[in-house]
């Protein structure tokens, strides 16, 4: 355990009717004592004849007690409060923890923290407590990882996928491959140990099988549910594309209605990436209106189009704009050579200044057979299609099954993906009736990479990268 105390406000920023300072630590009851003064005055001046001191060390573990938080220096009381401490190891930490449920101003919680700060406890990092938590062994650092996506969780599919997270479900599968390659490790060494006694061990065969349902099939299994359902949890990023004046803005408007850009007839009128979110089918998209793509000399509007470019290439998915009513010019062509290598949807806005269909006029053969749909941004007709073409673009026509699929993250991801080709190195090595030695070095490299996901072998600088997603507090 860290030999120092830390605290934080454990509740969001903002006036509300609670408000929590937490405190873990060996030292977290002895400044409780210091601020706290309980309602029960009996029992509290009872400890102070024993003890010569204000000790809250008579207080059961888990129960919330009434009192004030006192000023003593200033002899001012600060607020009424409600005080639970948790002894350790039963607590968040594995350390002693207290929590200060006061009223929620910001005043209020500002104040209390300065008197615990004040009597030696320092300012937590964001995602401390829950890396102590991680450190002490209390959790393993996919669960860990699990707390911030709870926090982070933007609908309901991703809050449940993260639930399912923090329940053990990843660590359960993994725990269950490094089980399995422990295993082959053990009868692999003990065939270098003991050459003498290989025909004891079991058959080439039988260990070909065990790789393969019990470590290939599992962890490719697992990079399925990522690709299949990341974007639950990580979002998804939409970018909408188009020369100047296609519509761009009114689309971006439509999407989250509301006036979120600027919308004139003013060709350029957006020179900056405008972001906005929204929920479709429980998938929480970040939608990007962007910069119109033209040739220009204007170095405000070049660096526009800069962005526009960037985000072309970082976004899931392109919705590429072009005017219905107008035949197809050398302007769209061009971007559309620029997009159409990344996922994309075609739209034709401004349908409502058409006789029914597209004018059209000369379409690149790649652009005729990429997915495409009619709407009008003014009017808002195709808007639901839209929305229901975007799901199914970048979540496929099925939904996505949460019941007990486990979504790991890209750090897992990538990983797993390093396990897959070990394991299967391994798996042809084996066929191949390989040297123990060699085939050892493969289950070596899967044991490694697994506890890499678990935490129980990672460098610092990873649980620097896991914890700066944290709040402050948690």
């Amino acid at each position: 355990m860290a030999d120092d105390t830390i605290t934080a406000i454990a509740t969001s920023a903002g006036r509300g009717g609670i408000g929590i300072v937490k405190i873990s630590g060996e030292r977290a009851i002895p400044i409780a004592s210091a601020i706290f003064q309980p309602a029960d005055h009996r029992r509290a001046a009872e400890v102070r004849r024993e003890t010569e001191q204000n000790d809250l060390s008579w207080m059961v573990s888990h129960r919330l007690y009434l009192g004030h938080i006192v000023d003593r220096q200033n002899d001012r009381i600060v607020d009424e409060v409600l005080l639970s401490l948790m002894r350790a190891p039963a607590s968040y930490t594995r350390e002693d923890v207290v929590e200060i449920n006061t009223h929620g101003g910001p005043l209020a919680m500002q104040s209390i923290l300065k008197l615990v700060i004040a009597q030696g406890a320092r300012l937590a990092e964001p995602g401390e407590f829950t890396r102590r938590a991680f450190l002490n062994g209390r959790i393993d650092l996919t669960r860990a990882e699990a707390v911030a996506d709870l926090i982070n969780a933007r609908s309901e599919r991703a809050l449940c996928a993260a639930a399912a997270q923090l329940d053990g479900q990843l660590q359960r599968k993994i725990k269950a491959v490094r089980q399995a390659v422990i295993d082959l490790l053990t009868q692999l060494e003990a065939g270098i140990d003991f050459p003498e006694a290989a025909d004891e061990l079991p058959d080439p065969a039988t260990l070909v099988q065990a790789v393969r349902t019990r470590i290939i099939e599992p962890v490719r299994q697992l990079i399925r549910y990522y690709d299949e359902a990341h974007i639950l949890r990580d979002g998804l990023q939409v970018a909408v594309v188009g020369k100047p004046n296609v519509g761009k803005s009114s689309l971006l408007n439509q999407m989250v209605q509301q006036n979120r850009a600027i919308v004139t007839d003013i060709p350029g009128t957006t020179r900056d990436v405008v972001t906005e979110s929204l929920n479709l089918g429980g998938i929480p998209v970040t939608i990007s209106d962007t910069a119109g793509v033209q040739s220009s000399r204007n170095p405000v509007e070049m660096i526009g189009i800069q962005k526009t470019m960037e985000q072309i290439e970082r976004c899931d998915l392109v919705l590429f704009l072009v005017e219905a009513h107008l035949p197809l010019g050398e302007a769209d062509v061009s971007l559309f050579g620029r997009i159409k290598h990344r996922p994309h949807l075609v739209i034709y806005n401004k349908m409502d200044l058409t006789n029914g269909k597209p004018s059209g006029g000369s379409v690149p053969e790649d652009m005729i057979q990429s997915p495409h749909l009619e709407i009008s941004a003014l009017s808002g007709e195709g808007i639901d299609d839209l929305k229901a073409r975007i799901l199914e673009l970048t979540a496929g026509e099925a939904s996505v099954d949460l019941n007990p699929v486990v979504i790991p993250n890209l750090r897992h991801k990538k990983l797993l993906d390093a396990a897959v080709l070990a394991a299967e190195a391994l798996y042809n090595d084996l066929q191949n009736n390989a040297a123990p030695e060699l085939l050892a070095v493969h289950a070596g490299e899967i044991l490694r990479l697994s506890e890499e996901i678990l935490g129980i072998a990672v460098k610092a600088d990873i649980l620097e990268q896991v914890f700066e997603r944290f709040c402050i507090g948690k």
